[in-house]
């Protein structure tokens, strides 16, 4: 099943900045895992934005789910999913 997501990244004013490079390191080796088992297939910054637009290629909503609750990013973003299918004017 593929997916777009967007995801907003709202980290709070008042965070350390220690505990946020932190967290944005482990979120980095955790997205670079699951891009590299082909299940984050593609993902693509939004410009003047701390946002971005991924394409996700996993089984099932549980799956997906699950990989983006367990983003350590995950407490402070806004997510939106989008459920994607073949288009029948597809030339692939």
């Amino acid at each position: 099943m593929i997916y777009l997501v967007r995801m907003d990244v709202n980290l709070p004013a008042d965070m350390p900045a220690e505990e946020a490079g932190r967290i944005k390191a482990v979120e980095k080796e955790y997205s670079q895992t699951l891009q590299r088992q082909g299940k984050w297939a593609g993902i693509w910054r939004v410009v003047g934005e701390y946002a971005n637009y991924s394409i996700f290629d996993v089984d099932s909503n549980d799956e997906l789910h699950e990989i983006l609750s367990g983003l350590p990013l995950f407490p402070y973003m806004d997510i939106e999913v989008i459920p994607l299918a073949k288009h029948p004017s597809d030339i692939r």
